[in-house]
């Protein structure tokens, strides 16, 4: 968990007791080496590169409102001694729920498909004319998969491009589970895995505060309707702006394409322009 969140949830159980501000608080999770390890073994788990149909993008500017409107999909690897294995998560995109998740061995489409089987049997919902959007890997787009979707009446919307921003709700649950959690064990094998990650899922869905949907744990969002305050500044998109529009900009261009590029350079030339990083 990370160091925000651990600092709600000890507010929150500790009461007034709890005398510890933000920074002193982090500073004692460093000094006691507690803050989340980052690591940097990957593996390629989207295979884009086939003639099954791509659908098109059917999330642009969508808000889901409630639970089982949309759920998002992906497949992330997990590092073992010698190799990986895979985890093929459905998510529900409104409370970030996982509804359902397969620890596989390969990347074959089956897995995908049961994750997805699971997650429609943990709906206890009638899921006509929900959206289930993913990125264009070979596993989204395999008959049997779109299949089930067809026979559930869940609407198949897949990515466009590369962009993680596309299939953002996903990649950050990916990166919860694997950075807060996963990324502290060393697993030999996938057996090794198994245990850890039924612990690790359902502390997540039913315990860990979820900045995105008010505060609320995945399982308590999912109980809610309406949209749900977000306590987080979009900081991609805030601090830093296309190359192309600075490029654009004539009075200063000729000066900046000029001069040998540093970040400290762009942020004088950028404050220049009138804007404020």
């Amino acid at each position: 968990m990370g160091c925000q969140k651990l600092l709600i949830k000890c507010k929150g159980y500790f009461g007034d007791a709890f005398y510890l501000g933000r920074d002193a608080f982090y500073d004692l999770l460093s000094e006691n080496k507690l803050m989340v390890r980052m690591r940097r073994r990957h593996t390629r788990t989207t295979d884009s590169n086939h003639n099954l149909h791509r659908y098109p993008n059917l999330i642009k500017n969508f808000v889901p409102t409630s639970p089982n409107m949309l759920w998002v999909a992906d497949i992330t690897y997990i590092p073992l001694s010698v190799k990986f294995c895979f985890l093929s998560l459905v998510t529900d995109a409104y409370s970030h729920k996982i509804m359902g998740w397969v620890l596989a061995p390969t990347l074959a489409y089956r897995y995908t498909e049961e994750a997805l089987q699971k997650a429609i049997d943990n709906a206890h919902s009638n899921l006509e004319g929900m959206i289930h959007h993913s990125d264009r890997g070979f596993q989204y787009g395999y008959p049997p998969y779109i299949t089930l979707l067809n026979d559930n009446g869940i609407r198949p919307s897949m990515t466009e491009n590369g962009d993680p921003l596309e299939n953002a709700v996903a990649e950050r649950v990916n990166g919860i589970l694997k950075q807060e959690w996963l990324n502290a064990y060393d697993f030999g094998t996938i057996e090794d895995v198994r245990p850890v990650l039924e612990r690790i899922i359902n502390y997540y869905n039913t315990n860990r505060p979820h900045s995105s949907v008010d505060w609320l744990t995945p399982e308590e969002a999912h109980q809610r309707n309406g949209v749900l305050k977000k306590h987080w500044k979009n900081k991609y998109y805030n601090k830093f702006v296309p190359i192309k529009e600075i490029a654009n900009f004539k009075p200063l261009r000729r000066e900046i394409l000029s001069k040998p590029f540093s970040f400290e350079r762009f942020q004088m030339d950028y404050k220049n322009m009138g804007h404020v990083m």
